[in-house]
């Protein structure tokens, strides 16, 4: 199969904590966060960059990155310095490339094993070899720990636990058929990455993504000739993470806080990193999970500060672009429109899964069935 074949004329320019965007209301950086994890100390360090160098606030990203808008002009050196003190940049030439996603809750409630090692020993390994600080910044690794929350997400490189005690490698969202135990997945994972770069470099070194190479995935999986198992279907993207208390395997409880439209307050980050009892984890569906709780007895502090812990919430089906004025291509606040349509209760399509956008490009639009609310200066259309 051939896949289609973007023209990039243009190195890949996403932004990093190093190398930052310049936006209509300032510089945005991007930090990454493989697997979603951190500890309190790193949430308050980002918070306190927030307040100090940006706007306020954080970002949570469909990558479980987190951002910071409207960062003062030269900051970019103490932003650094600071990310660097928390042990949030182990690598200034990897940074834009270490993007990971991890199943949610691993190791704590649900899957067929604990994903969670896997994630600082292929961050580790990818810092370490200089070859990889080539992958593009739209590079992803998903490591899915057999619940399928992330193998749909459409990862360049995936893992996914299967019943039969093995781990499938996934290229581009699709089963390659290749097996390994769980201990050799990160070796496998890696060995995957660099035959992305190999096979993007004999296609002519312009590609972003696996599923941008002619027949990308079927070239890396003969290129590493490991065993094979018969194909298994891919689950398919989540819509969203989990809302409210869930009980863990230890009877602990984790705690699922969805922030709306994904801009995380500094003081709603304060009081996240205070309720922790250990590492957080950010998710792809711009939520925080606050783990490892004895009971659900922060759940009402956390929902009056405005982060919501209702499953059934239009905010868990709801997200939107930056919308002015942080770019200068939206045709309307965005943000400031659904606000008023969550608050007013009208929602198109009766609150259907929706993504309004300022502008055609539909910036941000998450993996799955979603409806597109479109800006087009004169109102909204649907569709």
């Amino acid at each position: 199969m051939t896949a289609p074949r973007p023209l990039r004329d243009r190195a890949d320019a996403c932004p990093g904590a190093l190398q930052t965007h310049a936006a209509a209301d300032g510089a945005l950086a991007r930090v990454r966060v493989p697997g979603g994890a951190l500890t309190p100390v790193q949430l308050l360090v980002l918070s306190a960059a927030a307040r100090e160098l940006g706007d306020g606030a954080l970002e949570l990203t469909s990558r479980g990155n987190v951002q910071l808008r409207g960062l003062r002009s030269g900051s970019e050196t103490e932003l650094g310095d600071r990310l660097a003190a928390a042990g949030l940049l182990p690598s200034a030439t990897h940074e834009t490339a270490r993007n990971v996603l991890a199943s949610v809750l691993s190791g704590r409630a649900g899957g067929l094993l604990d994903a969670r090692p896997w994630v600082p020993a292929f961050d580790a390994a990818l810092c370490a070899d200089p070859r990889l600080a080539e992958l593009p910044g739209r590079f992803l690794a998903a490591f899915d720990d057999g619940r399928g929350d992330v193998a749909g997400l459409g990862a360049d490189v995936g893992l996914l636990a299967l019943g039969s005690g093995d781990v499938a490698l996934l290229l581009a969202g699709t089963d390659t058929g290749l097996r390994c135990s769980p201990g050799g997945a990160v070796d496998l994972a890696l060995a995957a990455t660099r035959a992305f770069l190999d096979e993007r470099a004999a296609q002519g070194g312009t590609a972003w993504r696996v599923k941008e190479l002619a027949d990308g995935p079927g070239r890396i999986a003969a290129a590493l000739g490991r065993r094979r198992g018969p194909l298994v279907p891919v689950p398919p993207a989540a819509t969203s993470g989990p809302a409210g208390a869930v009980p863990q395997d230890d009877g602990r409880t984790a705690l699922g806080a969805v922030v709306p439209l994904g801009r995380l307050t500094a003081a709603q980050a304060e009081l996240l990193a205070a309720t922790a009892s250990g590492d957080l984890q950010l998710t792809p569906w711009r939520s925080v999970v606050v783990p490892d709780l004895p009971d659900a007895a922060a759940a009402p502090s956390l929902a009056a500060a405005g982060l919501e812990l209702d499953p059934g919430s239009p905010w868990l089906r709801v997200t939107a672009c930056a919308g002015r004025p942080g770019c200068t291509k939206s045709l309307a606040d965005v943000r400031g429109d659904v606000v008023r349509a969550v608050a007013a209760g009208t929602l198109p399509a009766g609150g259907a899964r929706q993504h309004w956008v300022g502008c055609e490009r539909r910036c941000g639009r998450p993996s799955g069935e979603v409806l597109d609310v479109v800006a087009t200066g004169s109102g909204y259309r649907v569709g």
